[in-house]
């Protein structure tokens, strides 16, 4: 190797050793910040306005139309006959989702059960009263008076041993309580049973294995969990109540809030008011139960989302590169690998 060479791999040497610590600085220098610019959206601006405008002159028209009769209106919303109404309407969701809800786990426990026949027997049930219309089914109820005048117990083709007179279906609202129950109670079941499917089931194991009965395993382990997916169609379910409580008419009972109005109207002769105010008290009421809905889902989703924080995003700390003797150092070679 002639001399000349030699000298110029001598002085190349400092030149490499300065590019390789000019590069791992460039490596632990801290990252720059991503500007993220935002995508612009024309066609939604323009749709929005396009709605907007849209529901604006329905208002002003609806405003100016006398058909609809807003005089009538603000004289019978808050009329006593209309607000009591409300009341009985309220009610008779209340009574029949709890009723509902009552039937329904049971019906859901059998159609988890084992057993063949309890099974087989929820199974029928749900089939029935899901197959066929919730008015068809309160009109049934309204004349099983008439089918039942007496309930008695005892041997076929005997004498009976007891009768008892068919009070219960003759009093209208425990009659349209109970219709309404049994069908939403079919839906209910579904809706319990795939809560329950959801946990997994090794939860139930791991609740066996540290001891836990039955009921403890499903009081405190299984149902929390199912929850979750329980209480939102639940609360569907409730307004979707309040809303079938109108059918009631098929029983017939008159004094829920579309009874009263559709009576109120058939006198006055002012049906489209009537139904502006029956409308509006169920906006009312449907719009609290969103409200506590929403409250339910939230106190029940606990533990579940991801943490939020207000707290400026910080730049990432580069890591830090051990010597080959520093505490710390990745074992091996300085090359990676095992050593």
């Amino acid at each position: 190797m002639s001399e000349p060479e030699s000298d110029r791999m001598i002085e190349s040497e400092p030149d490499r050793k300065l590019q390789g610590r000019s590069g791992q600085d460039t490596d632990n220098s801290p990252a720059e910040a991503i500007v993220a610019i935002p995508l612009r959206h024309p066609w939604r601006i323009v749709i929005a306005v396009v709605l907007l405008l849209g529901l604006a002159v329905f208002v002003l028209d609806a405003a100016q139309r006398p058909d609809y009769g807003w005089p009538d209106v603000g004289k019978y919303i808050f009329d006593r006959r209309i607000s009591q109404a409300a009341w009985v309407t309220l009610w008779l969701t209340i009574y029949s989702m709890i009723g509902a809800i009552v039937i329904g786990l049971l019906l859901a426990i059998m159609r988890l059960s084992p057993n063949p026949v309890l099974k087989s027997i929820a199974w029928l049930y749900i089939w029935i009263f899901r197959g066929t219309p919730v008015y068809v089914q309160l009109v049934f109820w309204g004349i099983v008076a008439l089918i039942y005048p007496v309930f008695t117990l005892g041997i076929p083709f005997t004498p009976p041993w007891v009768t008892v007179p068919n009070e219960i279906f003759t009093n209208l609202f425990i009659t349209a309580v109970i219709g309404l129950a049994l069908n939403e109670a079919a839906y209910m079941s579904e809706i319990v049973r795939a809560g329950l499917l959801s946990v997994d089931e090794g939860q139930a194991e791991a609740s066996t294995a540290l001891a836990m009965s039955w009921g403890q395993t499903m009081r405190y382990v299984v149902v929390p969990q199912a929850m979750k997916i329980i209480i939102p169609p639940t609360g569907n379910e409730v307004i979707s109540m309040l809303k079938t409580t109108s059918l009631v008419a098929a029983i017939p009972l008159s004094i829920d809030l579309y009874g009263v109005s559709r009576g109120i109207s058939a006198v006055t002769f002012t049906p489209v008011p009537l139904l502006i105010v029956a409308s509006l008290w169920y906006l009312l009421f449907t719009s609290v139960l969103m409200v506590g809905q929403h409250f339910i889902e939230k106190r029940f989703s606990r533990g579940t989302g991801r943490a939020k924080t207000d707290k400026a995003p910080t730049a990432p700390v580069p890591a830090q590169v051990a010597g080959p003797g520093a505490p710390g150092a990745p074992l091996g070679t300085d090359f990676g690998g095992k050593g």
